[in-house]
Parts: structure tokens; sequence; C-alpha cells
């Protein structure tokens, strides 16, 4: 049997233990909130890119998303499992934290490995939109529109992409390529020399890799450094 003065030794050791994984699981419900945040403003910032983008192309802020939210219920079971004081609790909660960073780490390193197939994927579907490019309500046609009026571009290299398409020869660039709309008559648009002085003339491509690359760098760094201190945290 322990002696008293041992046991008022020890107290303040457990109560010690417990603040510091009580306060690392608080932390780590943060990183949660963080993550989860990290994927939602990838998915909404990216949204109209990855409209243009293949299905399996746009899950890494899904699974993103998808992890911040079982991080965050974690954080909550570790601060539940730290103030009961259950041993299983705690280690439930280590092991559970090991298959998190994994997931995150997959989705940090697939974002970051495919760029350049994701980048390939979108100029092949950026050149269907043009080919079908169309103005009635359809996805892609919206989005060629938004993407062209946000960043100030026309085509895919340049506007003289538009020549190609069927819509060209029916209406001529469209108005979304127009750096005033208040000056910029359809004739114009069909005549490639005319529409030089009223459109934008560098291509969109170079522009919305770009933008895609540094958000999803930010992306993936986060997402990289919280799964690095999750591990770690765990060791």
């Amino acid at each position: 049997m322990a002696s008293p003065s041992r046991r008022l030794q020890t107290k303040p050791v457990i109560t010690c233990l417990k603040s510091v994984l009580l306060t690392y699981s608080l932390v780590f419900w943060v990183s949660g909130i963080v993550l989860l945040a990290v994927g939602v403003w990838g998915r909404v910032g990216l949204a109209v890119y990855f409209s243009l983008l293949d299905e399996q192309a746009t899950n890494v802020p899904f699974v993103l998303v998808g992890a911040g939210t079982v991080v965050v219920l974690l954080g909550t079971f570790g601060c539940f499992a730290t103030c009961r004081g259950s041993t299983w609790m705690l280690k439930l909660y280590a092991m559970l934290l090991s298959l998190i960073f994994l997931i995150v780490l997959v989705a940090a390193i697939v974002g970051f490995v495919f760029r350049h197939e994701i980048k390939a994927n979108f100029e092949t579907n950026l050149n269907l939109a043009l080919k079908n490019y169309n103005t009635t309500v359809d996805q892609h046609s919206d989005a060629v529109d938004t993407i062209q009026r946000t960043l100030h571009c026309c085509g895919i290299q340049n506007y003289t992409d538009w020549e190609k398409t069927k819509y060209f020869a029916q209406r001529g660039i469209p108005q979304s390529c127009c750096k005033s709309q208040d000056d910029c008559p359809e004739g114009d648009l069909k005549d490639l020399s005319k529409a030089k002085l009223k459109v934008f003339v560098d291509g969109c491509f170079f522009l919305v890799t770009s933008k895609m690359e540094s958000k999803m760098s930010v992306v993936a760094g986060i997402s990289f450094g919280i799964a690095c201190f999750q591990v770690l945290s765990t060791c």
C-alpha cells in the first residue's frame, strides 16, 4: 500500500498529464476545424474550375472535409476520454489518430503528385467546353463565361481559339471576353482584327492552372502540416 506522501506526489503528476492530454485534444479539435474549413474553401474557391474537371480529379477537397469532420469528432472524443481517465478510450483515440493521419497525408500527396494530370484534364475539358459552347443554360458554358470574366482572359491560349468553334460562326467571340460590355458590338466580335481591340487577348489556360496550383498548394501544405502534427503528437 502506497504511503500518503507517495499518493500526494502522484496526484499532481496525473493531474498534469490530464491537463496536457486535454490541451492536446483541444488543439487537435481546432486543427479539425481548420482542416474542415480548408476543404470547404478549396471546394468553394475552386468550384468553377472543378466544373471543368473529371469527377475523380475533384475528390481531394471532399476528402479534407470528411477528414476534418472526423478529426473534430475525435477531438471531442479525446477530451471526453481524458476527463474520464479511461485507458481503453485513450488507446482507441491513439489508433484512430494514426488512421486519420494516413487519410490526410494521402489526400495531400495525391493533390501534389497528380497536379500535372489535373492540368492536362482541365485543358482537354476546356477545349470541349469551347467546342460545345452555347448561349443556353449549360454548366460548362457558364463556367467558361465566369472564368473569362473573372480572370480577364479569352479562349485557351488566346482569343483566336474561338475562331475554331461553331459558336464563332454564328455569334463571334462570346460577350464574356469583352473588356467593356457597353462597347462590344456583335459585328466586331465576328471580326478577329476588330475584336482584338474589344476583348481580352490572353488565354485562360495558364491563368486558371496558375490559380488552381496556388490554391491547391495552400490546401496541400496545410493538410500536410496538420497530418505531421497529428503523427508527432501520437508518438
